[in-house]
């Protein structure tokens, strides 16, 4: 019997004088990339006015056969409304859109002009049953048909029993709870996509992993269906959503979007365990909220980045994935040397962690006219090292002491981790006295 891999749907202020903040120039270190995170998958949703495409990256693990996808959409999909992306893209953007981790480097407080920080704004074979069986279950097959290496076919349904039970004859081995779920979107007069994989062409082919699909369609309906993808989940699922669009910033219209804490200054032992900080942040921001809240990491035209953690994209990968309302040539196209960007794409990444206790419903979005610019961004500044001594380096030194302690408590109330270790691994010495204490809660306002 096949496993039917049911998809997410479709399944502070700095307390130093700032006539001490000698930053210099800053460029990118580290990035915080959907590899970090366990049963993360992806989806890009390409929207102008009523259509859409979506690429969907799953996350499945093991044998090809095994494979298969039922997705709710909502209208009927043709043939050539399916292609096969590439997944070199999707990785391109992600990496564009990662939260990032900038270097900094103090200038010596003996230059005669002192420099001021310049703050950022920041599917098997082909499913085959009979007619009359699937009339007798108010199932209809609407089209089957074969993009690269999957086997798709278009059903609808009169109930979500008659859909579940032509599935499980079909070869489906479907959670708990599937009937009533189908059920849900057979009322809303949706469509189901089914994709398994077919072994013969992927051979033929020659890729060893699973392409992302990509569905092209029309409908006022802007959403993604999360409830599928909770009924077998063994816990908590992690969702990354890529938006591109003309106007602006996409954001869910029925649950809370929260912009994760950036522009803090952080330990610079940090740079060699970013990837852990970020985990344990983002674990504490969704604790914060109880897991009731889509977090935005990064929202920005496609024209540029700053610091970049990756080039934006080029026209020919925009067009890769499904951004239809650009043409080459046209002024919308920056030229060098933002090459490669458009001025009228507009990248939104979500990271949604999501169960069926505090995500329901699916998930509706919206796009905004918002275009203010926004990313996930975290900063390392360096101390000067210098030996040179002026009347300014004594104030500089006490200066970058009480920036680094600043660090550490910034730290400290983004992972959760412990203080008094974290002074250890930047090698501060002793905790504060009794009064230096006292002092740092009052202007912490703890």
């Amino acid at each position: 019997m096949k496993k039917a891999a049911w998809l997410f749907a479709l399944s502070f202020v700095v307390l130093v004088d700032s006539r001490y903040a000698y930053a210099f120039c800053g460029f990118y270190v580290a990035k915080a990339d959907t590899k970090i995170f366990n049963k993360a998958s992806q989806v890009v949703l390409a929207r102008q006015d009523d259509k859409t495409v979506i690429t969907m990256v799953n996350d499945f693990k093991g044998d090809p056969k095994e494979f298969a996808v039922v997705i709710p959409v909502p209208t009927l999909i043709e043939r050539d409304q399916v292609n096969v992306g590439d997944k070199k893209i999707i990785d391109h953007l992600d990496a564009y859109t990662s939260p990032r981790l900038v270097e900094y480097f103090d200038n010596g407080p003996c230059q005669l002009r002192v420099l001021r920080e310049m703050q950022m704004p920041m599917a098997a074979s082909r499913l085959k049953s009979a007619d009359a069986r699937a009339d007798a279950l108010g199932v209809t097959v609407q089209a089957q048909y074969t993009v690269g290496e999957y086997d798709i076919v278009m059903l609808s349904a009169q109930q979500g029993q008659g859909l579940e039970t032509w599935l499980k004859e079909n070869g489906y081995r479907l959670p708990r709870g599937a009937s009533e779920v189908l059920g849900s979107y057979i009322k809303q007069k949706m469509h189901f996509f089914v994709a398994k994989v077919n072994l013969k062409e992927q051979s033929k082919l020659g890729f060893n992993y699973l392409r992302p699909i990509q569905v092209a369609y029309e409908s006022p309906k802007f959403m993604l269906p999360l409830r599928l993808g909770t009924l077998n989940a063994d816990g908590y699922q992690e969702l990354f959503i890529y938006t591109l669009t003309q106007r602006g910033r996409v954001e869910p219209t029925n649950y809370r979007t929260v912009k994760l804490p950036t522009g803090m200054d952080l330990p610079i032992y940090l740079k060699d365990r970013f990837q852990k900080f970020y985990r344990d942040m983002f674990d504490r921001q969704v604790k914060k909220v109880d897991l009731r809240a889509v977090f935005t990491e990064y929202a920005w035209d496609m024209n540029g980045c700053d610091p970049c953690a990756a080039e934006p994209l080029s026209f020919e990968e925009l067009r890769g994935l499904g951004v239809f309302w650009l043409t080459q040539g046209r002024p919308e196209i920056v030229p060098k040397p933002m090459i490669g960007g458009a001025r009228d794409v507009f990248v939104t990444r979500l990271h949604v962690r999501y169960d069926a206790e505090r995500f329901p419903e699916d998930l509706m979005l919206q796009e905004t006219a918002d275009r203010s610019n926004f990313q996930t961004r975290y900063v390392l500044r360096h101390p000067w090292t210098g030996e040179r001594e002026c009347p300014a380096t004594k104030e500089y030194r006490r200066a970058v002491l009480q920036r680094q302690e600043t660090e550490a408590r910034q730290l400290a109330d983004l992972t959760g981790w412990e203080l008094d270790e974290i002074r250890k691994q930047m090698e501060l010495g002793p905790k504060p006295s009794p009064i230096e204490e006292k002092w740092w809660q009052k202007i912490w306002r703890r």
